[in-house]
């Protein structure tokens, strides 16, 4: 029996993020845990949170891909600031998906295992910010091709994440002892 898991993303839209995506996919099918998507195996008349919240109710965990998505040509965070909180410059940095914030959110909710890689350049901000869920975000540089992906860092993080999930999955179902 595969595992189901929720795998989040924003629809490519390069080649070598497809490949980045492919690559992941291809992993976890030889693994044995199945990729569910909202949208490409996975198709839903609800509105997308209900939709996703559906998901995430059959999944065993959730691995989130940040990719780039809107360029940040010319931008400032805080202009004019007056109480504290000091301007920064965000030209020359990338925003992805809402999603990307939204349903890493959802699975910590209900206690699945996540894994949210962010492309290089990606805004850290909200749940792709180092310490709001208090697990370790890695970023991934397509620029190098799909180096990262046969880095140590990525297997150690791919096999601590599994194993997470093979834990929920084991323990999944068995009764709550009340002695």
């Amino acid at each position: 029996m595969n595992i189901p898991v929720f795998v989040s993303y924003p629809k490519p839209y390069l080649q070598r993020q497809q490949d980045f995506l492919d690559f992941i996919t291809q992993y976890l099918e030889t693994r044995g845990i199945q990729a569910l998507t909202l949208g490409v195996t996975e198709y839903d008349m609800k509105v997308p949170l209900v939709a996703v919240r559906r998901i995430l109710s059959l999944s065993f965990g959730v691995i989130v891909v940040a990719f780039r998505r809107g360029e940040i040509r010319s931008g400032i965070a805080n202009p004019k600031s007056n109480v504290g909180r000091a301007s920064r410059d965000l030209s020359g940095t990338w925003t992805t998906s809402a999603y990307c914030h939204i349903e890493p959110a959802m699975a910590f909710q209900i206690g699945l295992p996540i894994l949210i890689l962010r492309e290089s350049g990606v805004s850290e901000e909200g749940m792709l910010e180092k310490g709001a869920m208090g697990i370790y975000l890695p970023e991934f540089d397509l620029d190098k091709g799909l180096d990262f992906l046969h880095t140590e860092e990525w297997r150690q993080l791919i096999f601590q994440w599994e194993s997470n999930v093979r834990s929920v999955f084991n323990s999944r179902g068995v009764p709550t002892k009340l002695f």
